[in-house]
């Protein structure tokens, strides 16, 4: 999730509609990112995993696959509701000053 943030920060700098809290483009990068890290993660913790613990090469199954995209659905579904109650928030949010 920091990494997904952090995506959404960098798309920020570019896109400034990104940079704002509560609007579509936050949420949208945030969660573009948190895919582009999660499924990427998963995948690659799977193979080196079975690197790590079996000695035959076996390939990323559909099966796999599919665990992997469900259980970032269900993360996504949590990171939503994050963005949506305000707890999660663009970077330069949680420095800016409210006087």
């Amino acid at each position: 999730l920091p990494l997904a943030l952090i995506f959404a920060y960098l798309v920020g700098l570019v896109y400034r509609p990104a940079a704002q809290p509560d609007s579509t483009a936050f949420d949208a990068t945030v969660i573009l990112g948190y895919w582009l890290t999660n499924i990427l993660g998963f995948i690659l913790m799977h193979k080196g995993a079975q690197q790590a613990f079996s000695k035959e090469e076996k390939k990323y199954s559909r099966r796999e696959l599919l665990k992997d995209v469900v259980v970032s659905l269900a993360y996504t579904v949590l990171i939503v509701i994050l963005i949506k109650i305000g707890v999660l928030k663009p970077i330069s949010a949680y420095f800016h000053n409210k006087r």
